[in-house]
């Protein structure tokens, strides 16, 4: 059903504009399969910066970027709000949102980076393997579950804000900041059951948690001169991104949240 009605490239092609290495797709009234086809075809025809215009709601926006003989990376400019699933399974390619976003934001992301110049919903980084996202204001519920590491890639996310519960739940690797720009003064993080489920990976807070927040399975630990090595090259980053001072950030206390246990479940299981 959902390709019920998806026009061709011929009928299509009006919708897209390219000059040299930039294209511009006005991606009103469009579906998501005829939005990711004329990025596929602006791409192959050489362009390496490409803007959406006038998207509202579209789901899977950069999901079939995989284009191994193409020679460089492509750069998605999104204005208005993208749909579910924005850069699901992105292969090294960058996407900047230039506004809000909706759930799954780099769901199964494996390489490359998102940026999201305003708020996310739920399910961001969902079993991120590689690449980095940063958004700039808070997410929903259940940021970075099931988060990993694969052969070697180490997936980064950075919220500037706070987070709704299950927060890192099943988290089995990468590194997440939770910044907590958008609090008050003693105001604590939204989100409860922060690291249910967590075996592997290491989550970093600024600002206030309390105990009952936390998930059984992640113990608090002070940083130690490798954290405050990798806070500060990606709170740096992050704040670059954003035009925030990084040094007023990191000013302020973290803590790190690290799993007690790498088979939190394992006397349920036979082996």
């Amino acid at each position: 059903m959902f390709l019920s009605g998806v026009r061709s490239l011929e009928e299509l092609r009006s919708r897209l504009s390219i000059e040299g290495q930039e294209a511009e797709i006005d991606a009103r009234d469009l579906v998501h399969k005829e939005i990711n086809d004329l990025i596929r075809e602006a791409a192959l025809s050489g362009a390496r910066r490409i803007t959406l215009l006038n998207v509202c709601g579209q789901r899977y926006i950069g999901t079939r970027l995989f284009l191994p003989q193409q020679d460089g990376k492509i750069e998605i400019h999104v204005y208005c709000t993208p749909g579910n699933d924005l850069g699901a399974f992105l292969a090294g390619h960058r996407i900047v949102v230039h506004g809000n976003a909706q759930d799954g934001v780099g769901n199964t992301m494996d390489d490359g980076e998102i940026v999201v110049h305003g708020r996310a919903g739920d399910i961001v980084a969902m079993a991120m393997r590689g690449g980095r996202i940063f958004i700039r204001d808070s997410v929903g519920y259940r940021a970075a579950i099931h988060m990993k590491e694969y052969t070697g890639k180490v997936p980064v996310l950075v919220i500037g804000g706070t987070a709704q519960d299950f927060f890192g739940e099943y988290m089995a690797g990468g590194i997440v900041i939770l910044l907590g720009l958008n609090l008050k003064p003693g105001e604590r993080h939204h989100a409860h059951y922060i690291g249910t489920g967590m075996h592997g990976g290491v989550i970093y807070l600024r600002g206030e948690v309390a105990p009952y927040q936390l998930g059984r399975e992640v113990g608090v630990l002070e940083l130690d001169d490798k954290d405050r090595r990798l806070l500060h090259q990606y709170v740096g980053e992050f704040a670059r991104h954003f035009n925030l001072n990084a040094e007023n950030i990191l000013n302020d206390r973290f803590v790190k949240l690290m799993p007690v246990s790498k088979r939190p479940y394992g006397r349920i299981y036979a082996y």
